[in-house]
């Protein structure tokens, strides 16, 4: 999947201060982001603005699969295609999705998985799917489970979050081994979920009167 890295970085420097005024975001722990090599960053998701503010808070740059429907809006698309983000056909074209996931975190790309699967309507966090797992599985890869947590009133569309970033784990700490089956999958989804969970209730006590 070719992106224009000059587009990439145009489009934070854009989006940089834009984001900084409507969502006042704070940024937890980018360190812990290994700073080469392909790895998956799994992420809670709460909202459209979900990946402009990972992509403005790491430091490498990120990609993302996203549901197709968001690329309808031509310039939301644009905005989303510039941070990295590519169209998932829910339910028809996941392979495909899958296989440009693999390939750009065997290229040693940072690779972005909603590891619910679909945006929380309540803000409460969802049952984790296993495409993260999946993919982890098979490409034998670190993942970094990373949490958007709205610490501000949630009725307000444009609310203050805080965005972090958990330590890595790696297949190992996962459990997941190449010939591995469902229980192992359902295990780590789990784990990784955990990591966001606490992440979320962390965010929600330090920073809420923030």
């Amino acid at each position: 999947m070719a992106q224009n890295k000059a587009l990439y970085n145009f489009g934070k420097v854009v989006c940089m201060p834009i984001f900084k005024l409507l969502y006042r975001f704070k940024t937890v722990n980018r360190d812990l982001v290994p700073e080469n090599g392909g790895v998956i960053i799994a992420c809670n998701h709460l909202s459209y603005s979900d990946p402009p503010l990972l992509g403005l808070s790491c430091r490498r740059r990120m990609y993302f699969m996203a549901k197709a429907e968001l690329f309808e809006n031509k310039f939301f698309a644009v905005l989303i295609r510039a941070l990295g983000a590519f169209p998932v056909e829910r339910g028809a074209g996941d392979g495909k999705a899958i296989k440009t996931g693999e390939d750009l975190i065997r290229e040693g790309n940072v690779m972005t998985i909603f590891i619910e699967g679909g945006r929380s309507k309540t803000g409460d966090l969802m049952r984790p799917r296993s495409g993260c797992a999946l993919v982890a599985q098979q490409m034998q890869v670190t993942v970094v489970p990373a949490c958007i947590t709205i610490v501000g009133n949630p009725k307000f569309i444009f609310a203050k979050r805080v965005i972090e970033f958990g330590e890595a784990l790696t297949p190992e700490k996962l459990g997941l081994t190449p010939e591995g089956g469902r229980r192992e999958l359902k295990n780590a989804s789990n784990m990784i979920m955990d990591e966001i969970r606490r992440m979320r209730e962390r965010a929600l006590n330090e920073y809420h009167k923030g």
